[in-house]
């Protein structure tokens, strides 16, 4: 089959949506402290603007995929831009914490559906196209930890010369954008006949929300209060009854099975820890320059944009290299590790700190390790699967990195805040706090990195000549 004549033009549409997806959980961290004033968050309950839409894209991913797959992914992308603009109208509106917490939840839905509908389009565009694959792989691997960083940078030039709810709002024109030129540049994709499990769906979110609430609420309510063992005991349980529901449905929202797959399961492993690591880190950065540093919202978005540019560099052009030469394996173990290294020198964190020493090193070193271990472990988790699941597989590794991200916060969280984190206005109280969070956040990259080595199987290294960036796709 000759190769789409659009796909690259398609294929920026694509990075701009995974930017997008990305983007919309960063871009509200510099304006974090000014939605807390203005609607009257607490410490705990502000993580919510960050982990309802994150909630609700990890919950629903996995029915995103199935529907991408069954009712063809072009269909299911644009549907998924039109919820998200709604929701990001209803988020810049919103008056009250319930109503910004519920349109941030529906921006999260939004991006469950354009998430693993944009992989699949991928797959169909450049999947016959091997050499282009990998290419095609990086620019959108690029794309996630650009928007969360250039998320930030984005917020604090919005936040400081418009309003917080322009975070929100600035959305509305650029899907509006996207629903008018995606229709001519995407294929089509057939439909497909089969049934939509709703009740997996259900029990997915409701049992990710559940532990998530417990786990951040724990340091208020105490770990052994019967709230916090109820919460979490009840998400766990759903998560259980969601697992049940799959292995005896005919056609389960998530295919047990898949996850036999060789490396599949392992590469979203790596993914979910990679999430629960590098998510906690920007998140508690972002206080740090603002809340100890006392940078304003412009500055502490400016701060974090060398971080930009170090992981696009590593994704677009030293990833595929290493992973050529080294495989998939060796290059998450080390990517891992590497951002271990950075989060470890990111705990040393002081009260009078500056960003030249205690932030931008750290930084960088971190984004070197995301760069690295990111784009392996996408690849691998994706080109695993069968090309007829390609939307079941596209919905795991994006469920496991934002259920990572989600977990991940809300235990570091959890930990910041007894170690002090919630003492606002106490720069030392928050240091401490911060710095609990990138050790605890260290040791997760860790325990990612012993898995990756452990579970995952290795592969011959590319067999391209040196330097000419075109990994193949074994390891």
């Amino acid at each position: 089959m000759p190769p789409n004549p659009k796909r690259w033009a398609a294929l920026w549409v694509i990075a701009l949506a995974q930017f997008m997806v990305i983007m919309d959980t960063s871009i509200i961290g510099v304006a974090l402290p000014e939605i807390q004033a203005d609607l009257g968050f607490d410490p705990e309950s502000l993580s919510w603007v960050f982990n309802a839409y994150v909630v609700a894209l990890g919950g629903l991913l996995l029915l995103g995929g199935r529907l991408a797959d069954l009712l063809g992914a072009r269909r299911v992308f644009l549907a998924g831009w039109a919820v998200l603009a709604a929701g990001s109208l209803a988020a810049g509106l919103a008056g009250s914490i319930g109503v910004e917490i519920a349109a941030r939840a529906v921006q999260g839905a939004g991006a469950a559906l354009i998430a693993p509908a944009a992989l699949t389009l991928l797959m169909m565009l450049f999947g016959s196209q091997p050499k282009e694959l990998m290419k095609a792989f990086a620019i959108y691997g690029a794309a996630a930890p650009a928007g969360g960083t250039a998320g930030v940078f984005l917020g604090g030039v919005i936040t400081e010369w418009l309003s917080w709810p322009w975070v929100f709002l600035v959305n509305v024109p650029i899907a509006l954008a996207v629903l008018a030129i995606a229709p001519g540049l995407m294929p089509g994709g057939a439909r497909r006949r089969g049934s939509i499990d709703l009740l997996g769906a259900l029990l997915a979110t409701a049992g990710l929300a559940a532990t998530v609430f417990g786990v951040v609420r724990a340091p208020a309510e105490g770990w052994g209060s019967a709230t916090t063992l109820l919460t979490i005991g009840g998400g766990l349980v759903a998560l259980g009854l969601f697992v049940v529901v799959q292995a005896r449905r005919r056609e389960p929202l998530m295919r047990l099975g898949i996850l036999r797959t060789p490396n599949l399961a392992a590469a979203n492993l790596a993914q979910l820890l990679l999430g629960a690591a590098w998510v906690p880190m920007w998140y508690f950065l972002n206080l740090y320059l603002q809340q100890v540093l006392g940078l304003g919202a412009f500055a502490g978005g400016a701060a974090l944009l060398p971080m930009t540019g170090a992981i696009m560099l590593m994704m677009v052009v030293v990833a595929p290299r290493v992973m050529g030469r080294f495989g998939a394996r060796t290059s998450i173990v080390a990517g891992l590790l590497v951002l271990a290294g950075g989060l470890l020198i990111l705990s040393l964190v002081r009260a009078d700190g500056s960003f030249a020493v205690d932030v931008l090193p750290a930084s960088l070193l971190a984004a070197i390790g995301m760069g690295i271990a990111f784009i392996p472990s996408l690849g691998t988790a994706i080109q695993s699967a069968a090309p007829e699941e390609g939307g079941l597989a596209s919905g795991i590794v994006n469920t496991s990195y934002q259920v990572g991200s989600a977990l991940g916060l809300a235990a570091m969280t959890a930990l910041a805040s007894a170690q002090g984190a919630g003492r606002l206005g106490d720069p030392a109280a928050l240091s401490d706090g911060f710095s609990a969070a990138f050790l605890g956040a260290a040791g997760i990259a860790v325990a990612g990195a012993l898995l990756a080595a452990a579970l995952l199987r290795s592969g011959a290294p590319s067999s391209s000549p040196a330097g000419d960036g075109e990994p193949s796709t074994a390891g």
